[in-house]
């Protein structure tokens, strides 16, 4: 198995465990929500530390449940890592080009310079 192949299986198996511990110990247990996210835990401290406390503003859309803000947040996560895929597939696609542009360069001729080794050979002038 190749380095990169252990690395890999090292991280897949980080990322169950990151998935499957909070679960298997019991982490969220004797909560009415066990697993809420950060805006509803911090929405419940303020209120039991000052309950007049008044928001300053209020969200620009309010999803209907809380099953189409999960989806909504899945949707910005996934478009999220679109976009870093793309960017980095492209900025290795330009790494290689430029190799490959250089060995290329390098492999024409000892002597001659690299702008020429790309330009084709004239044709023939044809005879009268």
């Amino acid at each position: 198995m190749s380095r990169n192949a252990k690395i890999n299986a090292l991280l897949l198996l980080l990322v169950a465990a990151l998935a499957v511990l909070p679960l298997a110990l019991g982490l969220g247990d004797g909560k009415e929500e066990p697993f809420s996210g950060s805006d509803n835990q911090a929405e419940a401290a303020i209120t039991e530390l000052k309950p007049d406390y008044e928001p300053w503003f209020s969200p620009l859309y309010e999803p209907p449940s809380s099953e189409v803000e999960s989806a909504l947040f899945a949707l910005q996560a996934a478009l999220g890592a679109g976009v870093l895929a793309y960017y980095f597939g492209v900025r290795k696609g330009r790494r290689q080009g430029a190799a490959a542009a250089a060995a290329a360069a390098g492999a024409a001729a000892p002597g001659a310079p690299a702008g020429d080794a790309a330009a084709p050979a004239a044709p023939a002038a044809p005879e009268s």
